[in-house]
C-alpha cells in the first residue's frame, strides 16, 4: 500500500509522533489528527495536518476523505473506551478500508485493572463492528514510561515503584511505531492481534542497572508499598488515573506481564530494542546537568 493515505489519531503523542516519520519512510501519505492548532502547525514537513477532536461525535466527513487506513490511539481519559468506540463506528460508516487499534498487553474484560478492561471493551467492539479490515496491537509497558521518573532520578539517583522483583517485557515506543507502520501499509494483517514486547523481561532493578551503565553513575531502585506509590502521585495525576496506575503496577507485580513475544521482530524484520538500547539513547534525560 505504498502511496496510501494513513490517518494517524493521537499524532502528537508518544507513539503517534514516532509513527509519522515511520509511515513517511514507507512511502505513505500521512494525515495527522490533533485537537490543538498550535500542535498541528508544528507537525513535520510532508504531513497533512487536520485539527479535529477525537471525542466529537460529529466529525466532518472530510477527516476521512481519501483515507486508506486509520491508526486509532487516544489520550488516557475516563471515557476513553466510549470515545474510541464512537470513533471506530465513524471509521466504519466512512468506509475506510483499514483500522489499526492501539490496545494494551493482557487486555481482558474480567481484569482487575481498569485500563485493561477499557481496552478489552474497545477490542470487542472493533472485532464485531463489521469493519472492512481491523488489526489490534497490544504493547506492554512502555520503556519511555521510565522518563516520568527522570526528575527524581536526576535529583535523587533513585526511583521507586510497587513492583518488587517481578519482570516485565517492556517495549520501546519506537518499536511500537515501527510495527504499526508495517500493519498500516502492508497486506496480510486483517483480523490479527499482535502482542508487542521487548526481547526479554526485565525487573526494575535491571532497568536501574541499565540506566547506571548508560549514565556512568549509580542509579538505584526501591520497591515501595502501593499506598506509598499512590501518595507520591497525589496532586500530579487525576485520582482515577493515579488509581489506575497503581492497578497497572499490581498487575506487573503479580508477574502477569513477563511473557515475551516475537511479533515486533516478525513484523519489522529486526529484533525489538532492549532496555540497554533505551538507556543509552535516553541517557541525557537521567543525567544531572552538572555531570
Amino acid at each position: 500500500m505504498r502511496n496510501s493515505t494513513v490517518l494517524v489519531v493521537g499524532a502528537t503523542g508518544g507513539v503517534g509522533s514516532l509513527l509519522l516519520p515511520a509511515l513517511r519512510e514507507r512511502g505513505a501519505r500521512v494525515r495527522a489528527m490533533t485537537r490543538a492548532p498550535e500542535r498541528a502547525a508544528a507537525l513535520p514537513g510532508g504531513v497533512e495536518p487536520v485539527v479535529a477532536d477525537l471525542s466529537d461525535p460529529g466529525l466532518p466527513a472530510a477527516v476521512f476523505d481519501g483515507v486508506d487506513a486509520v491508526f486509532l490511539n487516544s489520550p488516557s481519559a475516563p471515557d476513553a473506551a466510549d470515545v474510541q468506540i464512537r470513533f471506530a463506528e465513524q471509521v466504519r460508516r466512512a468506509g475506510v478500508p483499514r483500522l489499526v487499534l492501539l490496545s494494551q498487553y493482557a487486555a481482558r474484560a474480567g481484569s482487575p485493572v481498569r485500563f485493561l478492561r477499557w481496552h478489552a471493551e474497545v477490542e470487542r467492539y472493533v472485532r464485531a463492528a463489521g469493519l472492512a479490515e481491523w488489526t489490534i496491537l497490544r504493547p506492554n509497558l512502555f520503556m519511555q514510561g521510565i522518563l516520568a521518573f527522570a526528575g527524581m532520578i536526576r535529583a535523587q539517583r533513585t526511583f521507586a515503584a510497587p513492583v518488587g522483583t517481578a519482570a516485565v517485557s517492556a517495549i520501546d515506543t519506537r518499536d511500537i511505531a515501527d510495527a504499526a507502520a508495517v500493519v498500516l501499509t502492508e497486506p496480510g494483517h486483517a483480523g490479527r492481534t499482535y502482542t508487542l514486547t521487548g526481547p526479554r523481561a526485565v525487573t526494575h532493578a535491571e532497568i536501574a542497572r541499565a540506566l547506571s551503565d548508560a549514565t556512568g553513575g549509580h542509579i538505584g531502585f526501591a520497591d515501595v508499598p502501593p499506598e506509598v506509590f499512590a501518595a507520591s502521585l497525589r496532586g500530579l495525576l487525576p485520582e482515577w488515573q493515579a488509581e489506575g496506575l497503581v492497578e497497572d503496577y499490581a498487575h506487573y507485580a503479580r508477574g502477569e506481564a513477563a511473557e515475551v513475544h516475537t511479533d515486533v521482530a516478525d513484523l519489522t524484520g529486526r529484533p525489538a530494542r532492549d532496555v540497554t538500547d533505551f538507556a543509552r539513547d535516553h541517557a541525557a534525560a537521567f543525567t544531572p546537568a552538572a555531570a
